[in-house]
């Protein structure tokens, strides 16, 4: 394989040296064109390594996609520029994107500071480009070597088969034995060594008890001595979740009326093998502590690391006056992006379990005997618990609704409510149907801004604009979303641009960076989660007053 004047040609024997042939220029012109387009702004501000390893990553996607329209110019016999009149365009193309180049890289400050204004962070470091420029070439230099690499093994597989096969019969055996090599690699070797570590640290990690941490005495609390569950079944997040949160004198104090003690019920990934007998251990934990006794019963599903985010179940304890139960079961030790990447239902079935076992007991009940029944999730557990709402088999029955947070991009449940929102709604704010049913929300919206009241059945979404992991989808490659239009989400930078497949990396890449700034992001928190649950639980006496004085109390516990 040669690169000459822009040409990309294919030579009957292909040695070793091929890995050190030089650059394309046409190559160069493009993957810098890219380059530029992912320095622009996404939903996430990017640190500057961030940044650098999308920005190498995208400059080896548009180097690529120039060798192969090289490759189908060549089979398609094309006749290109060559000799002083290529070398004269290649010239001054690599001028002009250089010096392209260095204006965006300098802008890219100005436009990762868009975003960071817009979520109230201090003005990123001004020696950054530097930075995204050096580790971007070195990403750039490790995906051509592969890219090399793959194409070496292609073509001589390639070479050697034309002995018996037709030409092109022999140049498609090579790239198929070339994929199969490195599927294998990759998905064989690379990806499943990566899985297999993260999961033992997962799992070392959740099996740890800190010296510090006493097994709890009370007889409510799961994990004691007379709880079903053991306490070293519990795992690190259940553990962690039992023992913590508001008590019933902690939440008197606030209200200046008598409490209890809110209950949490939760069953580890240790403690039974099968998610139908996790869930069953949970419901039977749940009736041993009382929790159909409780004015409130919440189906709450972690995320895939097992957390529940203390924000949630506080405000919804505060909320409810601790006068709540709330059952989970972990049903993972990998956290929800790696979950998502490996199995994204593989909780369904713990999720389906627990569902179905707390709704037929609770159909059971006495109408004015049995409490008002909720379900909550965030991110994958958001997704998973709208996966186990039979909407149409609990018409006759219904249960009271949801406040969910976050939901994913894979969610049905999610898009349906996007894809059919009124007209005059954006997709970073749907409005669905009459808001009897659905009604969404985002850090400063009202949930009760409809002209219709609730009906029976109160579901609420709560998700904020520049949460990448609820607006990521696979058509960011080829279409503007529906987000990027008209009036946009306040936490999103009005320099934001969509490009065709770099906007796709970019909000992919943003995906794994959502977290670590409360309030933006895939980072929910107490402030935002406190109106959701109140427009879903409709609690008596409820107002602005009474919601801002929580807010308050509940920043305050968090700020010390």
């Amino acid at each position: 394989m040669a690169f000459q004047d822009g040409h990309v040609s294919i030579q009957s024997n292909l040695p070793a040296p091929v890995l050190w042939r030089r650059l394309s220029a046409g190559g160069i012109v493009l993957g810098a064109i890219c380059f530029c387009f992912a320095l622009t702004p996404s939903l996430v501000p990017r640190e500057p390594l961030v940044q650098g390893a999308l920005g190498g990553a995208v400059f080896g996607v548009g180097y690529g996609i120039w060798f192969l329209m090289g490759l189908l110019a060549n089979w398609l016999e094309v006749r290109l520029l060559s000799g002083r009149s290529a070398r004269l365009i290649a010239i001054t193309a690599l001028g002009v994107t250089t010096v392209a180049t260095a204006i965006c890289l300098w802008l890219s400050t100005d436009w990762q500071n868009s975003i960071r204004s817009a979520w109230g962070l201090p003005a990123v470091d001004t020696w950054a480009p530097f930075t995204v420029l050096a580790l971007s070439a070195a990403v750039f230099l490790v995906l051509l070597v592969c890219g090399r690499m793959f194409w070496l093994i292609s073509t001589r597989w390639s070479h050697k088969s034309k002995s018996f096969l037709a030409p092109k019969l022999a140049n498609l055996l090579g790239l198929l034995a070339a994929l199969a090599i490195f599927s294998m690699l990759i998905n064989g070797v690379l990806l499943r060594a990566s899985l297999r570590l993260i999961d033992s640290a997962s799992r070392a990690a959740d099996a740890i008890i800190p010296p510090d941490m006493e097994i709890p005495a009370g007889y409510l609390k799961t994990g004691s001595a007379a709880s079903l569950v053991a306490w070293e079944d519990l795992g690190r997040w259940g553990r962690n979740y039992v023992t913590s949160g508001p008590d019933g004198a902690a939440i008197a104090a606030f209200w200046g009326a008598p409490a209890p003690d809110p209950i949490r019920v939760y069953v580890g990934l240790n403690a039974a093998y099968e998610p139908a007998a996790r869930a069953a251990l949970a419901f039977e934990e749940l009736r041993r502590v009382g929790g159909f006794d409780r004015k409130v019963l919440v189906i709450a599903m972690p995320t895939g690391s097992g957390w529940l985010d203390p924000g949630a179940m506080n405000s919804l304890e505060f909320i409810a006056r601790g006068d709540v139960a709330t059952v989970a079961v972990q049903y993972s030790y990998l956290a929800s992006p790696v979950s998502v990447v490996v199995d994204p239902r593989h909780g369904l079935a713990e999720a389906q379990a627990m569902f179905d076992l707390v709704y037929a007991h609770w159909t059971a009940l006495p109408r004015d005997a049995r409490p008002r029944l909720y379900l909550h999730g965030l991110s994958l557990g958001a997704f998973l618990s709208q996966e186990t709402v039979p909407l149409l088999d609990v018409l006759g029955d219904p249960i009271q609704g949801a406040m969910w947070a976050g939901s994913p991009f894979l969610s049905d449940f999610w898009n349906m409510v996007v894809n059919r929102r009124q007209p005059d709604s954006p997709a970073w704010k749907p409005r669905f149907g009459n808001g009897s049913l659905i009604r969404t929300g985002n850090q400063g919206a009202r949930f009760d801004a409809f002209q219709t009241d609730w009906g029976d059945m109160r579901l609420v979404f709560l998700q904020y604009g520049s949460d990448p992991i609820v607006f990521f989808d696979w058509s960011l490659a080829w279409r503007r979303p529906d987000w990027l239009t008209g009036i946009r989400a306040p936490d999103v930078s009005p320099k934001m641009q969509w490009v065709p497949v770099v906007t796709l990396l970019q909000v992919g890449m943003d995906m794994a960076v959502a977290l670590g700034d409360p309030g933006f992001g895939h980072d929910y928190i107490a402030r935002h989660y406190i109106p959701a649950w109140a427009a879903a639980l409709a609690p008596d006496g409820w107002d602005d007053q009474t919601e801002a004085r929580l807010i308050a109390h509940l920043d305050g516990l968090r700020a010390r």
